[in-house]
Formats: structure tokens, sequence, C-alpha cells
């Protein structure tokens, strides 16, 4: 089975999901630490060297529009991942290789890796 093998709206889908699920991933990793309001609080001093770990800052939580957004992504992402799930394509697959299968069209679709930064030349 080639990666071509997979019917176009399915592969357009997979694809659908992995730009989603980045989308959601940078939207997340974006906002305040609290969906609501919410207070920091301080960290601890460590008792010899005083460096002060584990606090927080204050959340000012997500606005309207941010929490409709991650809403909108979470579901997307779930109604990509169950249209791929039940797409009739798995059907013409042997009950054995679906799930190999499934690990094909997630890699013949994921977006391109980007290069390792070689550590040692960095250093």
């Amino acid at each position: 089975m080639g990666a071509s093998d997979f019917p176009d709206d399915l592969r357009a889908a997979q694809t659908r999901l992995h730009q989603a699920t980045s989308e959601l991933a940078a939207l997340c990793r974006a906002l305040p630490w609290s969906v609501e309001p919410m207070p920091g609080w301080p960290g601890t001093a460590h008792p010899h060297t005083g460096e002060t770990t584990g606090g927080r800052d204050a959340s000012p939580g997500w606005t309207e529009e941010q929490k409709q957004m991650v809403k909108r992504l979470r579901m997307e992402c779930t109604d990509l991942s169950v249209r791929i799930a039940t797409h009739p394509y798995w059907a013409s697959v042997e009950a054995e290789k679906r799930v190999a299968a499934r690990t094909e069209l997630k890699q013949a679709t994921a977006p391109s890796a980007t290069p390792a930064l070689d550590v040692t030349q960095a250093a």
C-alpha cells in the first residue's frame, strides 16, 4: 500500500487535522494559564541559594473571543477525527493492516519536519 492509495478526501481531512491540531496547540501556548481570572502566588525561596521557584503571575483569564477560538478548533479536530476514523476507505483495508495503514496516512500527510539543530556545532 502506497501513500497515493488513500482517497483525496481522506488525505485532505488528515492534512487539515494536522494543521488544526498545530493551530490549537500554538493558541493554547499563547493564552494565559487560566481560563478564568485567577490570582497568582509567590514562589518558594530556596533556603541555601535564595533562588525563588514555583510561583505564578496572576492570570487575566481568556477573552470570549479566545474561548470561542479554542472551542472552534477543538470541535474541528473532533469532527475531522471522526470523519477520518469512519471513512469508508478503511473497510477496504484488511483488519490486521488498518493500524499500519492509519500510521502511513498520518506520515504521508504530516507537515515536513524542521531539520534538527546540530547541537555540537551550535555549542
